[in-house]
């Protein structure tokens, strides 16, 4: 299936967040509206309010940061764009690593604030077994905040929108193998090669995990970067997808069902120093949670393919995203 041009995903873009302007007044997504300039526009569709610039802000310097994946960069252009809306000194330290090498940063103070997975918290941050973890998203996000407080960093609102795993195929590959549910895999898999990125390989979130919960023991693991190629080039039958990956906006590939639950929740989070969340002030976290209320899975894809298929920069990949939903002019 040929991918849609840049224009429908345009359109494509505006259209959902059209649909994502009512759920986000409705008040989904947690916290308090305003933040910065106001509660946002009711009703029909409208854009929100505008971020409102603060005098009083200008003193007050925050430095974001982010993980080295196109996500991550889009989140962290977002973050930085908004609360520079908002008057902040906002400076951005982007594409810093692995999420131990953010988390590292962050600590240690080299920057303030980088957007951070619920589930990754959990698993990979803090050694909690995958099973272990909450499946509900805000349960998750309470044992993050909390583990968290240990290293004195709080954890913002969670965004609507998740990037789990989900193992997946090409159309062609699941209809032949005829797999619906990841259980299916179980008495094909050791005729079959699945790939993912190198450190899946060793995460008990990842292929670990899914092979004690599922029973797979899969023919071979191709560590790759490129998932999506090495699927195409038929070097793998099964990959590790991501719910939120561009290239799923192509309907070209399927993912299989977690029926047996496995997965913990990946929202996102602005994780951020207790020290800068204090001098920035509640008006800093009110602007995140405004700005990410949108980002729901089919937003946060589109916004994805225009980096990785459409090759557009980041920072104006977050610009034009603040601007289709009034947030900034």
């Amino acid at each position: 299936m040929r991918r849609p041009t840049k224009n429908k995903h345009v359109a494509a873009l505006a259209a959902a967040l059209l649909a994502l302007a009512v759920a986000a007044c409705g008040g989904s997504g947690g916290g308090t509206g305003g933040g910065g300039g106001g509660e946002q526009a009711g009703g029909g569709g409208t854009k929100n309010q505008p971020i409102q610039r603060n005098p009083q802000n200008a003193s007050k310097s925050v430095k974001v940061g982010s993980k080295n994946f196109p996500e991550q960069l889009v989140l962290g252009e977002i973050y930085a764009q908004a609360l520079a809306a908002a008057g902040y000194k906002a400076e951005k330290e982007l594409n810093l690593g692995s999420e131990v090498v953010a988390f590292k940063a962050l600590k240690n103070g080299d920057v303030d604030a980088y957007p951070e997975y619920t589930g990754t918290v959990l698993t990979t941050l803090y050694k909690v077994e995958a099973q272990d973890a909450p499946k509900n998203p805000e349960q998750a996000l309470e044992q993050a905040k909390k583990r968290l407080a240990k290293d004195k960093i709080a954890a913002l609102p969670r965004t609507p929108f998740e990037n789990t795993y989900r193992l997946g195929a090409t159309k062609q590959t699941a209809k032949r193998l005829g797999v619906r549910n990841t259980s299916d895999l179980k008495a094909k898999a050791k005729q079959l090669k699945i790939t993912g990125y190198p450190e899946c390989r060793q995460r008990l979130d990842c292929y670990v995990g899914v092979q004690r919960t599922y029973g797979t023991r899969f023919e071979d693991f191709v560590a790759s970067e490129q998932t999506y190629e090495v699927l195409d080039q038929g070097e793998a039958d099964v990959g590790f997808l991501f719910t939120t990956d561009a290239q799923l906006s192509t309907g070209k590939y399927q993912t299989f069902e977690d029926d047996k639950k496995f997965f913990p929740p990946y929202n996102a989070s602005l994780l951020m120093r207790n020290e800068a969340l204090r001098k920035l002030g509640p008006e800093a976290q009110q602007v995140v949670d405004r700005v990410q209320r949108p980002l729901t899975e089919p937003a946060m894809i589109e916004l994805n393919s225009r980096v990785v298929l459409d090759k557009e920069q980041p920072e104006d990949v977050a610009r034009q995203y603040l601007r289709a939903e009034g947030f900034v002019r």
